[in-house]
């Protein structure tokens, strides 16, 4: 008894002090978004304006990145509740064999951030979880390192005739375009190999989360034992998000670019890519000549945004980049793998599909051409395309082959879909390159 009255003494003279010492969780949400500017950009204005000057400050990027980091313990569920689902913690960055660390930058220190740290990726807000985030294996990614003579893959596809391009596809983009989806055998069936949840749908200028958890209920592991999928995923984090940031490639990055090239260029999209384009004289009947042309084309690094070297067409197209003209906004960053990845770790927001042009079309579970509204680490993404579900042996091919073939707008059929592959030329090489939905 008399401990119980000295307490409601204490409290009544103000003893708690502890209380007003840790700030709330409403508290830490502004802090950790404090950095980052919520943005407004359309699709074709963000691709389209490819040239104006960016840049991202690095002290507002290290900032956001350590309030994110997490320990290196595998896609693991935080137990500390927040307002968005609680993604996995990043299964760590591969160490090189001159000790140096391979991660999304190589002069960020917040790499050394996160061995150090022992929080977890934790995102913001309180959407509740819709999976168990499971542990993506990465350990055979460290061998993707080595020289592309010195690694094994795949069986040759298969495909027999079936990739040599007819008349009436060397005659018509949108047949050829087609042919690809149809000649596209690792492309992920919808609740079978994955689930999403498309949540509400808005238009562009609207800006509420209409989503109520994340985008990706469940992907199947088997996924990333697929070797394509698998040498795809490896090449994301050798970039910089900074579009203002001069890229610097390793020569052990270099070597997975080609063990990636050599894969998909075993599998029939690619093959076909290839026979169609020598076909036209556009591309050399030599196919290691042809393999050159496709690293050439997708990861030399070219200037954007004044920054000599800063940025590449697979970079901008499916990992993306944040660049800043008064304010920060994503730019590129198509590829639903990247989403998938960047959404477990907490640095992807989804907040609804943006209501197609004609009614009646509402997407659900089943829909592999998605237009959706999303933040990445914190900076709006107003509008983005992307097809869920495809290989990335499909995708490129499909870019590739309208790039060279097509113009700016290239109206196409891809199975159910009417689509719009938009293309903008950076001199010689790909600008930008996405999917938009026709109806």
């Amino acid at each position: 008894m008399e401990g119980l009255i000295k307490g409601l003494i204490d409290v009544a003279i103000g003893h708690d002090d502890n209380r007003d010492e840790e700030p709330g969780p409403r508290d830490r949400e502004e802090q950790s978004r404090s950095t980052w500017a919520q943005v407004v950009s359309g699709e074709e204005q963000d691709e389209g304006d490819r040239d104006r000057p960016h840049g991202l400050n690095q002290n507002q990027w290290n900032r956001q990145e350590q309030s994110h980091l997490g320990n290196t313990g595998g896609y693991n569920v935080d137990s500390e509740p927040s307002r968005r689902p609680h993604k996995a913690s990043h299964e760590g960055y591969e160490t090189n064999n001159d000790g140096g660390q391979h991660g999304y930058n190589q002069n960020y220190s917040r790499r050394k951030d996160e061995e150090e740290n022992q929080d977890r990726w934790e995102t913001v807000g309180k959407k509740p979880p819709r999976q168990q985030p499971h542990k993506i294996q990465m350990g055979q990614w460290n061998g993707y390192k080595r020289p592309a003579t010195e690694q094994e893959y795949s069986d040759e596809a298969e495909v027999g005739a079936n990739i040599e391009p007819s008349g009436e596809e060397l005659s018509d983009l949108s047949q050829a375009c087609n042919k690809l989806w149809e000649l596209d055998l690792n492309r992920l069936v919808p609740g079978k190999d994955y689930e999403i949840d498309c949540g509400g749908g808005k238009k562009v200028h609207q800006r509420e989360d209409l989503a109520e958890a994340s985008l990706f209920t469940w992907l199947s592991e088997d996924i990333f034992r697929r070797p394509t999928f698998s040498r795809f995923c490896s090449l994301l984090d050798n970039y910089n998000p900074n579009a203002g940031c001069k890229e610097v490639i390793t020569s052990e990055e270099k070597q997975e670019q080609a063990a990636f090239i050599e894969e998909i260029s075993r599998t029939a999209p690619i093959k076909y890519l290839h026979k169609y384009l020598s076909r036209k004289g556009i591309v050399s009947e030599s196919y290691q000549e042809f393999k050159r042309t496709l690293s050439t084309l997708w990861f030399d690094l070219y200037g954007r945004g004044g920054t000599s070297a800063s940025s590449s067409a697979f970079e901008h197209v499916f990992v993306g980049e944040i660049k800043q003209r008064g304010e920060e906004e994503v730019s590129g960053f198509h590829n639903w793998l990247q989403f998938y990845l960047e959404e477990a770790k907490g640095r992807v927001d989804y907040q609804g599909y943006i209501f197609p042009r004609r009614r009646g079309q509402t997407p659900d579970s089943e829909t592999q051409l998605l237009t959706i509204q999303f933040e990445w680490n914190g900076v709006l993404k107003a509008v983005s395309s992307t097809l869920v579900g495809v290989s990335p042996e499909f995708e490129l091919a499909l870019y590739t082959l309208c790039f060279y073939m097509g113009g700016e707008d290239n109206r196409i059929e891809l199975g159910p879909y009417q689509v719009n592959i938009k293309c903008y030329s950076f001199g010689e090489r790909i600008g930008s390159v996405f999917p938009m939905a026709e109806c």
